[in-house]
């Protein structure tokens, strides 16, 4: 706005000019006088400005705004967002020149445009209790720039509502032609369905498979036939912050590989009490068993060794068998003892069973051959 001196000085001007002219015309005819009026009509300070309000000021328009609107499906300082929210930017008329998610402690969130740059969504869900900033900038077809900065802070967890998964194999380790991805959760989860969509296994050479739950607690995959011998296998968990339901989400993605050495297969056999040592298909040696006896049948399926030792104790009361029973064991170093089940099933040498070995099933339902 002009200064407040202009507009007490513009009145003042304009009183001049009109003296001016009267004097003027006190000392001319009629022709005069009428020529200073006709040149007092003209004259921009005889109009009559005071009447109108107008005071010569020129006004500014306002600049042009951009008529992009951004948007979020979370709001602009919202408080306990749940931290399975996908974040996501969304633009009416216009594109996005620019979307960057940061954490409080200066970490970017990656995300990914639509092929039209009108949306943006990031690329992995929230961690609890934690800040983050969402600033975007569009721009409508004519170029002119919109902006949003979006902060807001997710709700926190405790740990009994967040479940971390643990991977057997370990990474790096070979492993046997039969040997499954184990995942196991310390919470359990009930959202199967959405887990395993999550939960990816790869395979080069590829092999195809499937899940399996065996509890909340714990899901198998494996093959449709034994591993390839060589095969490295990926596993990919992306399952940080996802619902795992009751309350329970996901925390730590995982990713890790092993691989699959030589195709070892001991086929046992309890009717024949004999088992075939097979190495990479070719029956390399056949071995004269014992298994469970009667009350303590060996179980018949495919198994793991999944630990060895070379000597390990073995107490009848860890599977059952009360001390006063006529059954009750407890041998303090059975020598090269291969666990297939955690159920107490081992495969090992037993001494004590030579002579029923290739003849009979003498034990309690483990399978027992000549050390």
């Amino acid at each position: 706005m002009p200064p407040c001196g202009t507009r007490s000085r513009l009145p003042v001007a304009a009183s001049a000019v009109l003296v001016l002219s009267l004097a003027l015309a006190g000392c001319s005819g009629d022709s005069t006088e009428r020529q200073a009026a006709d040149r007092q009509g003209d004259s921009p300070a005889s109009t009559p400005a005071d009447s109108s309000g107008d005071t010569g000021e020129q006004k500014l328009e306002a600049p042009p705004t951009s008529v992009a609107q951004i948007s979020s499906n979370v709001s602009v300082s919202a408080k306990d967002v749940a931290v399975d929210t996908p974040v996501t930017v969304k633009v009416a008329n216009g594109t996005f020149d620019s979307v960057v998610m940061r954490v409080h402690k200066g970490e970017t969130v990656s995300g990914s445009y639509s092929d039209d740059k009108t949306a943006w969504t990031a690329d992995e869900l929230l961690e609890p209790a934690t800040s983050y900033v969402v600033a975007s900038r569009a721009n409508d077809a004519d170029g002119l720039v919109a902006k949003q900065r979006m902060p807001f802070t997710t709700t926190g967890l405790t740990l009994a509502h967040q479940t971390y998964a643990n991977i057997i194999p370990l990474d790096g380790e070979t492993v046997g032609v039969g040997m499954p991805v184990i995942v196991q959760f310390d919470v359990p989860v009930t959202r199967h369905a959405a887990f395993e969509k999550q939960m990816s296994v790869t395979s080069n050479p590829e092999q195809r498979g499937s899940w399996h739950w065996m509890s909340d607690s714990e899901a198998h995959w494996r093959p449709a036939s034994y591993w390839r011998p060589g095969t490295t296998v990926d596993v990919d968990l992306s399952v940080n912050s996802l619902d795992a339901g009751n309350g329970i989400y996901g925390q730590m993605d995982r990713a890790m590989s092993f691989k699959i050495g030589q195709a070892v297969v001991m086929k046992a056999n309890m009717r024949t009490d004999e088992m075939g040592v097979f190495v990479d298909g070719s029956l390399a040696r056949t071995i004269a068993i014992t298994g469970g006896k009667r009350g303590y049948e060996t179980r018949s399926g495919t198994k793991l060794i999944v630990e060895k030792f070379e000597s390990k104790r073995m107490d009848a009361a860890t599977v059952g068998i009360e001390r006063d029973d006529p059954e009750y064991y407890n041998i303090p170093r059975v020598e090269y003892a291969q666990r297939v089940t955690f159920t107490g099933e081992f495969l090992h040498a037993a001494p004590w069973s030579v002579s029923s070995q290739g003849v009979e099933n003498v034990s309690h339902g483990c399978v027992g051959m000549s050390p």
